[in-house]
């Protein structure tokens, strides 16, 4: 079997060559996720598919169960696709992982043109059930193309077609020519949202374009950094799922060393860059001068953030209850944790992708408050949440949550009371995953709280 190690490294190689964009994500001669330690006690031995989330095959199968069993349930045997696709697409385009280096792209395209948009947006979709969201997704059909990532020139004809879609700010006119009708499977990824149905490519062509000259501008520029490019971008308000479907098409940095970066890839790149960005100038503030507690509910899942008036340092908590997609055969909640000090972080989340995600939203609060923290998210997924959806969830509903109102109070220990009410698991079950908790509490005794 092969391993899919070296993709994690390819991701970051191709970063480094395009300037930085792998900042903070080090590796050295292996990737970061050889690094993850497999659970040790009982409970979590049954649970390993929570570190794992079907990317790191530490199970050893070349394919995850739990997802394919997923997938096969959502399948729409009332679609009714063609082999002729005609729509606006969102716009969306699309690169893979499977076989990296040689990888699979094509445009997203739904059989009709009003009203688009918004099925590959999300940043619109906080609010919207889960059965919505699939739906959104099982509309776009997906055409593929097989290429090298590191060989295929840019400028071909059908990679520099997939450009302008990545640079438009509206749907376009699209046109796809399948050469078979495609399963009506949706495919699920813990890191992306998910996709439907998809098919080789034959033909496709695209009008009605109106560039977004913000994201023209930067694809011009072959002497600015991937880096530069992607900040200029996010501080001129061009939305984080645009960016990084931009991204992903290898339409920043300089110019002879642009490549195509998966779109799974392409979501962490950016959001972690974003966000070391904006940690730059947040740790030269003052801190917050109270406690603070936000909370919000989506999707069957559960986050609340405490801020506490300290120098920078970040801890995301996941707790899945047993029946989640992760813990499905165990019969406890399994918590995993991961941190960063003030200093930061130098090797790959074990969390994943959710870290970062979390991690630029509660950056952008920060940097717009003018103002440092330290920062505990701890997230509760219910045994109803069955699907993953991606880490679009976590950043969306993190920035949701903060957004809000806060809860404040003039000490730690009234603010994990009032979290204590709040979450369904306990304090001291939070505690024993955390490296931040563990280290408050060292001197005091849980029954405390």
């Amino acid at each position: 079997m092969k391993s899919n190690n070296n993709n994690y490294k390819s991701l970051f190689d191709i970063s480094n060559r395009s300037s930085t964009i792998g900042s903070g994500l080090k590796t050295q001669s292996h990737s970061p996720i050889n690094r993850i330690e497999k659970p040790n006690n009982e409970n979590l031995k049954t649970s390993i598919c929570i570190y794992c989330k079907s990317g790191k095959n530490l199970c050893g199968r070349n394919k995850c169960d739990l997802i394919e069993k997923t997938e096969a349930g959502l399948r729409n045997k009332k679609s009714r696709i063609t082999l002729k696709i005609d729509g606006a697409t969102p716009p969306s385009v699309f690169v893979g992982t499977s076989g990296y280096q040689d990888i699979y792209i094509g445009p997203m395209v739904p059989q009709y043109y009003d009203n688009t948009e918004i099925l590959d947006t999300p940043e619109r979709w906080i609010g919207k059930s889960v059965d919505e969201i699939i739906n959104y997704r099982h509309s776009l059909t997906l055409g593929t193309k097989r290429i090298n990532a590191l060989k295929t020139n840019l400028e071909e004809l059908f990679v520099e077609n997939l450009q302008m879609i990545a640079m438009s700010s509206q749907p376009i006119d699209t046109e796809v020519t399948l050469t078979k009708i495609p399963n009506t499977r949706i495919t699920l990824n813990p890191e992306m949202q998910p996709f439907g149905p998809s098919a080789p490519i034959k033909h496709f062509k695209s009008s009605n374009f109106r560039v977004d000259t913000r994201i023209e501008k930067a694809y011009n520029d072959k002497d600015l950094l991937s880096r530069e490019g992607i900040m200029n971008l996010y501080s001129q308000g061009v939305s984080i799922s645009r960016i990084q479907k931009a991204f992903s098409m290898g339409m920043f940095g300089l110019g002879k060393k642009r490549k195509l970066v998966p779109t799974r890839w392409s979501i962490t790149a950016v959001e972690n860059n974003i966000s070391l960005a904006l940690l730059e100038e947040i740790k030269k503030n003052d801190t917050i001068d109270n406690y603070r507690v936000f909370s919000f509910r989506n999707l069957d899942n559960l986050f609340t953030v405490i801020l506490s008036p300290e120098k920078w340092r970040l801890e995301l908590l996941e707790a899945w209850h047993p029946g989640t997609i992760w813990n499905s055969t165990g019969t406890l909640p399994v918590i995993i944790s991961d941190y960063e000090p003030f200093q930061g972080r130098n090797s790959y989340a074990k969390v994943g992708g959710s870290y970062y995600a979390a991690r630029l939203a509660v950056t952008e609060r920060l940097e717009r408050d003018r103002r440092q923290a330290s920062v505990i998210i701890f997230r509760e997924i219910q045994p109803s949440y069955k699907i993953p959806l991606g880490v679009w969830n976590i950043r969306e509903s993190v920035r949701a949550a903060i957004r809000k109102k806060p809860d404040e109070f003039e000490s730690f220990h009234s603010a994990l009371t009032h979290i204590n009410s709040v979450l369904t698991i306990k304090l001291d079950k939070w505690i024993e995953a955390s490296t931040h908790l563990k280290e408050t509490f060292i001197q005091r005794k849980i029954s405390d709280y």
